[in-house]
């Protein structure tokens, strides 16, 4: 029995080759539609997949694999002496090599244009079958989805034969190949449906990167990026310059660029240990860097920078002047990227769309021991209707616009969160306190004598009004906080006796 290769891509990348070396090691091809044609206008034998059923394709090409003589040759165990007996007396060859990979659905859906219907006709139904029925049969066929595996099989053929190992390695591809497929599918039609938070919930992600460690040196770690790759991500960032990014310069620099997407205005965050210590604007992004440096110089030393617009030279030599592990920006002049590669162990990240908002598709996500907890992304801001003003004294025009960038920040600060600020940068952040009043010191103490004058943004309202009375002491003069403390009107009375002004806004913004 003459062996045979059964080959149906949608890929058709170096499958020629495949074929004719599949040939060489005395191989008969077997394929179907477009890639039949490709193969025999390169001159090389096949047999048309109608021709080895005697069952011609139909439905549009639906079904044309679908059929026993094929499986029986992908699934019957050649150490079995009945399924051989059984093939011979069906007059069924084995099928001992498949090459097939799946319609391209997720190009079909990344047109801005797919209608469903045409997304649905993208759903491989034959080519998943006999994937799957060959990697049951590992054994005794080898299965190759990637194209970048031909080579691998190919001269193990090509020494002798193919190894078990490769051909477990070989199965392992099939079933992560058509579980990222079958996730797309699933996805894609939940999202049609509106469905957010359905009753199982899978994703597909693929490997960017993997990293040297992870959080701390002793564990391992990757990077991986969702298939459809969103606008204004991370993942879609090009590094200019440096050394691979770690998983602590990912995670940091995620939380940096979250915090810069807040901001139309010309606007630098400088971030550490994914929560931000200086944040500025300005009408130049020049401007807004000396802002957000000044905010804390001694935090900014070894930080993040995500940056929503160009770094002209101006920019980059005070970058400079300070070590800084990653500049992320919109884009870089030729002569600030001269400036910067001055430091060799600076990482330079252009992400043009880097004012992209996030999609209201997108998921945040966080992973805990034997579950994953799934949210919609923290949006929005506040409702305007829902803003009030709940003191005697009615914040100036200056304030309120403090108030706003400053609630900004806060949102994008561990919780229990407190910013302290002017209407143009911070001047102190206090994140990650167990307690309302320990994070509302910090803040106020890493001000410093920027503090007077500052106005206060506080992630969740007042449980009591100490807060205040540190507002008091400090010549912060306006603050914006949720509120929904049944002890609000202690906080109220506090501000009122002392003639700070406080606004309510209605929305918490806890980060955890």
């Amino acid at each position: 029995m003459k062996k045979r290769a059964l080959v149906s891509v949608s890929d058709k990348a170096g499958i020629v080759e495949f074929c004719k070396r599949l040939i060489a090691c005395d191989y008969e091809i077997i394929s179907t539609g477009g890639t039949a044609k490709t193969l025999e206008a390169a001159g090389l034998p096949v047999i048309g997949i109608s021709d080895l059923t005697g069952f011609p394709e139909c439905l549009d090409g639906r079904v044309k694999t679908l059929h026993p003589i094929v499986h029986a040759g992908l699934l019957a165990m050649r150490s079995n002496p009945e399924h051989m007996e059984q093939l011979e007396k069906l007059n069924i060859n084995t099928i001992d090599i498949v090459a097939v990979n799946l319609y391209p659905f997720k190009a079909t859906i990344s047109k801005p244009d797919v209608t469903f219907a045409d997304a649905v006709e993208n759903i491989d139904i034959g080519g998943p079958t006999m994937i799957r029925a060959a990697a049951k049969n590992y054994q005794d066929v080898a299965v190759v989805v990637d194209p970048k595996d031909y080579e691998r099989v190919l001269s193990e053929l090509e020494a002798g034969e193919i190894t078990l190992d490769t051909k477990k390695y070989l199965q392992y591809k099939v079933f992560a190949h058509t579980a990222v497929y079958d996730s797309m599918i699933s996805n894609y039609l939940a999202q049609q449906l509106d469905i957010r938070f359905p009753d199982s919930i899978t994703f597909a992600y693929e490997k960017t990167q993997d990293m040297r460690y992870g959080e701390n040196p002793h564990q391992g770690a990757s990077y991986y990026s969702e298939e459809f790759i969103r606008a204004g991500s991370l993942s879609k960032a090009k590094q200019l310059w440096g050394k691979e990014l770690s998983y602590n310069n990912i995670n940091d620099a995620n939380g940096a660029l979250e915090l810069v997407k807040e901001f139309e205005e010309p606007c630098v965050v400088a971030c550490k240990h994914a929560n931000p210590c200086g944040v500025g604007v300005g009408k130049t992004i020049h401007e807004a860097y000396v802002k957000a440096y000044e905010s804390d110089p001694v935090s900014v030393f070894g930080g993040i920078l995500a940056i929503n617009g160009q770094v002209d030279e101006a920019t980059a030599t005070e970058i400079n002047k300070i070590f800084i592990e990653i500049v992320i920006a919109e884009s870089f002049t030729e002569g600030a990227l001269e400036i910067l590669k001055q430091k060799k162990n600076i990482r330079l990240l252009e992400l043009p769309d880097i004012k992209a908002k996030r999609e209201a598709t997108a998921y945040d996500m966080k992973k805990v021991y034997g579950g994953l907890l799934v949210q919609d992304y923290d949006n929005t801001l506040f409702a305007p209707e829902n803003l009030k003003v709940v003191t005697k004294r009615v914040p100036t025009e200056e304030e309120m616009r403090a108030m706003l960038f400053n609630w900004k920040v806060v949102k994008h600060t561990k919780s229990n969160a407190i910013v302290v600020g002017k209407e143009d940068r911070t001047t102190g952040i206090g994140m990650g306190q167990t307690n309302r009043i320990w994070a509302a010191q910090q803040a106020i103490a890493h001000a410093g004598k920027e503090v007077k004058g500052s106005v206060m943004a506080s992630d969740a309202f007042f449980p009591f009004p100490d807060c205040v009375e540190e507002c008091v002491k400090a010549g912060i003069t306006a603050i914006i906080q949720p509120g929904g403390s049944i002890k609000d009107q202690l906080s109220i009375d506090a501000c009122d006796e002392a003639g700070i002004a406080m606004i309510f806004v209605g929305d918490r913004h806890f980060k955890h």
